[in-house]
């Protein structure tokens, strides 16, 4: 066995004095094939040598402590800070979405309390927030006489969806406290749980399973395939899509991010210098960019939930779908 592992150990090393007798030997004929070239063949040359540099970097980088560090779905699942392994368990995530409630009764604690007849700058914005709520929203889907008793509703909702969603652009943060389905789930069930207790109340529970699952005007043996699906749509289908949307946008876009960002500081930083650098020129403005463009998406995010939430509540208040 002591013999066998010898051999073993001398063969692996041989092998190795042997690969890198090949690659000085590969390397002095390539030099010699780029000598012999033409003019034609120096630009394939050059070529291949740059493509090789940039697997070496990327290599020796990922060996090493910098290197570029690919976007996973583990960011969004750091290791807790507090409780660990209860159902109290607190991460970042749940720190970022403590930061993001706090400054959201901040701010309207303060315009209420400073709160003047000819607002100034800070209130007029709070104002604009609450009355595009209540006027593009409530209002619109839900007409003036239903939309004063689910204002506070939707705009609890829109509001706190748009803050934690920008806390992914937040130098510090970075993260969305919507990017774990929790409180997406936790909302679309509020969502849920509303727009069934309307409708029960305003036609009864047969009524309103009967003006859902049996539309009117639709030949009897078409129920068959519609009853089933509306049922699904009831349960399933509407409080589901409101949290997948919310939960897939913000982790694209976090990947996004967090994608252009680390392939910046590798080609600026980590790689040293050389033709790299010149993709960071690419990069970083492309990071600039989703970064505004998901700050639109936080707040289309925010009010595509609301809007939604508003159409699913009216519908189980109208007489006919």
């Amino acid at each position: 066995m002591r013999f066998y592992g010898r051999n073993r150990m001398g063969h692996r090393l041989g092998l190795r004095r042997i690969h890198d007798g090949q690659a000085r030997r590969r390397a002095r004929s390539a030099t010699q094939r780029e000598t012999r070239a033409g003019p034609n063949d120096h630009l394939g040359v050059l070529l291949s040598t740059y493509a090789t540099s940039v697997i070496l970097a990327a290599t020796e980088g990922h060996e090493g402590e910098g290197g570029f560090h690919t976007p996973s779905i583990a960011d969004f699942f750091p290791s807790a800070i507090l409780f660990e392994g209860t159902i109290f368990q607190i991460d970042r995530i749940w720190i970022i979405r403590i930061i993001a409630t706090l400054v959201l009764l901040s701010v309207f604690l303060i315009a209420a309390r400073r709160a003047k007849v000819v607002p100034g700058r800070f209130q007029a914005g709070v104002e604009y927030l609450l009355d595009f709520v209540r006027v593009q929203i409530a209002e619109e889907i839900l007409g003036k006489d239903n939309a004063k008793r689910f204002v506070p509703m939707l705009t609890t909702i829109f509001l706190a969806i748009l803050a934690f969603n920008v806390t992914s652009v937040i130098p510090g943060l970075n993260l969305a406290g919507t990017s774990r389905i929790g409180i997406p789930l936790l909302l679309a069930l509020w969502v849920f749980v509303t727009y069934w207790a309307v409708g029960i109340r305003k036609h009864g529970l047969g009524g309103y399973l009967k003006a859902n699952l049996f539309p009117p005007g639709v030949p009897w043996p078409i129920y068959f395939i519609l009853t089933p699906i509306e049922l699904l749509q009831l349960l399933v289908i509407r409080p589901g899509s409101l949290a997948v949307r919310l939960v897939a946008n913000m982790v694209a876009g976090h990947i996004m991010l967090v994608l252009c960002f680390a392939a910046t500081q590798f080609f600026v930083v980590d790689s040293a210098g050389g033709g790299l650098m010149a993709f960071g020129i690419l990069t970083l403005p492309a990071g600039l960019f989703v970064t505004l463009f998901e700050l639109l998406v936080a707040f289309l995010q925010a009010y595509i939930f609301a809007l939604l939430a508003a159409v699913y509540i009216n519908m189980s208040l109208e007489e006919e779908h």
